[in-house]
């Protein structure tokens, strides 16, 4: 069985915080500071799917009888991508909230 490396669970963890606070930094820098907002939003949609998949693999991989996938790596895999899937519904949904909002103004 593998185990799994702490160093890079908490890696992954700052890294996912930092992002959420102030943005994805690559996705700034490649526009030169401006940023497209539907470039990032794709990435952000692409990187929910490939956690997405990447979860089902581990899982299926598992239920295989996989010897070298370990339970937690599953468990944290599906964890994640759980919880990415949540965060971009509500980023979802504040969207349509502000769509709806700026519809119903008078020009």
């Amino acid at each position: 069985m593998s185990t799994i490396n702490v160093d890079q669970v908490l890696a992954q963890m700052r890294q996912l915080a930092a992002a959420a606070q102030g943005g994805q930094p690559e996705a700034v820098e490649a526009k030169g500071g401006g940023g497209d907002f539907a470039a990032l939003l794709k990435q952000s949609v692409d990187k929910v799917n490939e956690m997405q998949k990447e979860s089902g693999r581990l899982s299926e991989a598992f239920s295989a009888g996989d010897p070298n996938v370990d339970l937690g790596e599953v468990m944290i895999a599906l964890q994640k991508a759980g919880v990415a899937f949540q965060a971009m519904t509500e980023v979802r949904n504040k969207l349509v909230d502000a769509y709806r909002e700026v519809m119903s103004m008078q020009v």
